[in-house]
């Protein structure tokens, strides 16, 4: 039997090419699903398994390792999915637009956009449950304001990753501080030396943005034509809000998100039997195959016929496979022999900064999902870490920004695929405006070569924040 090696850096390059030219001459030249897409890559990495010395059943084990890690993605997807279609039946997505274009200025939009959605993100741990309930609201609120939907969801996106990588609830702040060997607490607390000046500088782009757009002359007859369609098709009222408030609450108290979630859905069938006149049967089957209304406006069909399970079985397929994809690179030693390459050139913060966020956007692109980033990131970067003695809390906020941050950017990823499904504007018209992420990505580079945030480990194992302290130390 050959003795598995790792693969040298020309293999490595020859099956990364080979897997982007798959991705993009599917995606992009036949216009065939990404899914497929990524179902051939698994073969191109299997090819190489093969050639360096690993057996067929042990690349399958690693391809099924890889997809058990992220599994409970694929139960919050499900049932975030739910969640919308019974929403939306219950009246409460209908609601928020309501109040939203009744009580928000259009000059204050975005900054209220981001506001609502970071509260709510922070609130309940959850970016997709953010952007699967607050998101479309605000989508549909600036829709009828007239503002670009692309810079809207640049604003619900920036807001809910704020929250997402700040809250102690959230499970990719908890798999960024466990996989850093890091307290969940001590990791948060890092995180607001970056997430506070990220999001003040963000709010200001957002506010200036704001008033550029919303500062001139607003159809104020489309936005009571819609309301007075909302209001036609929907019981309104502050009642509607029941369910959110119900959802955030449990989630607040530290309750399971999985079944917070689907109970919340479940409260969502209840509303739309009380309040929205709908049979029970066809209520409950909206959590599966979504909602739908045969409605006159565009506006209200494109907006509200979303949501259910069956909704978001492309992206849990995108999920499966990209996780597959980030189980066998792992096996076969790809991630590493990139790391390798670049452990060399790493001789400061700075530059080790600079490497998290490569690590992190890198195993985004290939390994397709965020869970594989926050899994692997620290794994190839902590020895790096060791070496400068640098606290594992920077380790963890960095790979946050890597992991986290980027996600949302790469059309193929888990989060590429969710938020441009919930949002309706495809990946790369959000991408510019994804500006929470650009902001944070630049103060962690910005503080790697700065020294400023940076924690150091003595021979003692004591945290220090002076790397002069440390070296004084050292003699």
């Amino acid at each position: 039997m050959i003795k598995p090696r790792l693969p040298s850096l020309l293999e490595v390059c020859c099956v990364l090419m080979a897997f982007l030219a798959v991705v993009f001459s599917f995606t992009a030249v036949f216009d065939l699903p990404i899914q497929l897409a990524l179902f051939v890559g698994w073969f191109i990495v299997i090819i190489l398994g093969l050639k360096i010395g690993f057996t067929y059943d042990s690349l399958q084990e690693s391809i099924i390792k890889g997809i058990s890690n992220g599994l409970e993605a694929v139960i919050i997807l499900m049932a975030v999915g739910a969640l919308i279609g019974t929403w939306i039946a219950g009246g409460v997505v209908p609601t928020i637009i309501y109040y939203g274009l009744d009580f928000i200025h259009p000059s204050i939009f975005l900054l209220a956009t981001l506001i609502i959605c970071a509260l709510t993100s922070l609130s309940t741990g959850t970016s997709w449950g953010t952007v699967g309930t607050a998101g479309i609201a605000m989508m549909g609120i600036g829709e009828g304001l007239g503002f670009p939907l692309p810079l809207v969801a640049g604003a619900v996106l920036s807001g809910a990753y704020f929250g997402d990588k700040l809250s102690p609830l959230s499970d990719s702040t908890v798999l960024a501080a466990s996989m850093s060997k890091v307290d969940v607490i001590s990791h948060v607390k890092s995180m607001l030396y970056l997430d506070i000046p990220a999001f003040l500088i963000t709010a200001v782009l957002f506010t200036i943005a704001g008033f550029n757009y919303g500062s001139g002359s607003v159809d104020l007859g489309r936005i009571d034509s819609i309301m007075g369609e909302l209001d036609a098709a929907f019981h309104i009222s502050p009642l509607m809000l029941m369910p959110m408030l119900i959802v955030i609450g449990l989630l607040v108290l530290k309750k399971p998100s999985i079944p917070t979630i689907s109970f919340g859905a479940l409260v969502g069938v209840v509303w739309a039997v009380l309040f929205q006149d709908t049979n029970f049967v066809p209520a409950l089957e909206t959590a599966y195959s979504g909602f739908r209304l045969e409605s006159g406006s565009e506006f209200i069909t494109n907006l509200l016929n979303r949501g259910g399970i069956s909704g978001m079985l492309a992206s849990i397929a995108v999920i499966i496979l990209g996780l597959g994809i980030g189980g066998m690179l792992e096996k076969v030693g790809v991630l590493t022999v990139i790391m390798n390459a670049f452990v060399d050139k790493i001789q400061n913060a700075g530059s080790l900064s600079v490497s998290t966020i490569f690590a992190g956007l890198f195993t985004n692109i290939f390994g397709c999902a965020m869970y594989v980033s926050l899994i692997l990131t620290p794994k190839l970067m902590e020895s790096s870490y060791d070496k400068l003695n640098i606290d594992r809390r920077v380790l963890s906020r960095n790979t946050e920004v890597g992991g986290t941050m980027t996600s949302g950017m790469v059309p193929w990823s888990d989060n590429g695929i969710f938020m441009a499904g919930i949002l309706g504007v495809s990946t790369l018209s959000y991408l510019p405006f994804m500006w929470m992420s650009f902001v944070s990505i630049a103060l962690v580079i910005i503080y790697g070569y700065t020294g400023k945030f940076i924690w150091y480990t003595t021979p003692d194992g004591k945290a220090t924040d002076s790397e002069e302290e440390l070296k004084q130390m050292a003699k």
